[in-house]
């Protein structure tokens, strides 16, 4: 197993299990890109070659550096489906790890995690770390029934899990984002991922958060430069936007998406950013 002279890694299917129907997480070995990825980050399936011109961008949904090993959470629904038609043994060459993952500020103790279904598997590998950091962390998770709940093996012993459905099947009844402000005074950071719908609520959300806490913002220093990753690393909510495929070139410029300051790439700047680098309140 190793880095090609021709770009990727050779991965071998170690495991498989299944999650819900049509939903399965793999473990690959993977030594090399176990080493270097951070959560957030993403993948890119190389061989076997994919239909279509782009990659499919598949998330990081964990990682061991020690055993050498990374975990991809595969869907039939979601790029990377062919995934799900191999066995143990079997391998692939992934490309990675790529983009920039989340920033997690060393001061953080406690950490709020959201996402909805198609946003579990950009979260999954930081419960890991939170909790492998000593940190405690509470996953809240919106789906639209039962039936679409995630089993909590997924999750780290340690982790809190809270549920809301949309029919009341389960949970809370109604959407996710309903369950925030109970955490909002006790997450020292928020991280999120799912459909846009759920970002840009939680932007609303975060964007209101100073306000019914009480806390008062000072000003940046004059002539103090704050760099980007500084900024995300002390941000309150990150998200990880949701793209499917990209050139992680930058130059297809098919996942920009609006920020603050200017379009942005979601391969290249992102898929990770703090809350005020987006503008996410806009229907898409």
């Amino acid at each position: 197993m190793g880095r090609q002279p021709f770009g990727g890694e050779v991965a071998e299917l170690i495991a498989s299990r299944e999650v819900l129907p049509g939903q399965r997480l793999l473990t690959w070995r993977a030594p090399g890109l176990a080493r270097r990825v951070q959560a957030g980050q993403f993948v890119h399936l190389l061989a076997p070659r994919p239909s279509g011109l782009l990659l499919p961008v598949i998330p990081v949904a964990g990682f061991d550096r020690v055993g050498g090993t990374v975990v991809l959470l595969a869907d039939e629904r979601s790029p990377g489906a062919e995934l799900l038609r191999l066995h143990d043994g079997d391998e692939v060459r992934l490309d990675g790890p790529l983009g920039r993952g989340f920033s997690v500020d060393a001061r953080s103790r406690h950490l709020l995690v959201v996402c909805d279904g198609t946003g579990m598997a950009r979260v999954r590998a930081l419960l890991d770390e939170a909790v492998t950091g000593g940190r405690q962390v509470t996953l809240l998770l919106g789906v639209g029934s039962a039936a679409e709940v995630l089993p909590s093996w997924l999750l780290p012993d340690e982790a809190e899990y809270a549920v809301a459905t949309m029919d009341g099947s389960l949970g809370h009844r109604g959407g996710v984002n309903d369950l925030v402000i109970d955490y909002e005074a006790w997450a020292d950071q928020c991280f999120a991922a799912g459909a846009w719908s759920l970002l840009g609520q939680l932007a609303m959300l975060a964007r209101g958060r100073d306000g019914r806490l009480g806390v008062a913002r000072l000003g940046r220093r004059p002539g103090r430069r704050i760099t980007r990753t500084a900024a995300r690393r002390t941000s309150w909510l990150q998200v990880a936007l949701p793209h499917e495929a990209g050139c992680t070139l930058g130059v297809c410029l098919g996942c920009v998406v609006d920020g603050t300051a200017g379009p942005v790439r979601v391969c290249r700047e992102g898929p990770t950013f703090a809350i005020d680098e987006l503008v996410l309140e806009r229907p898409r």
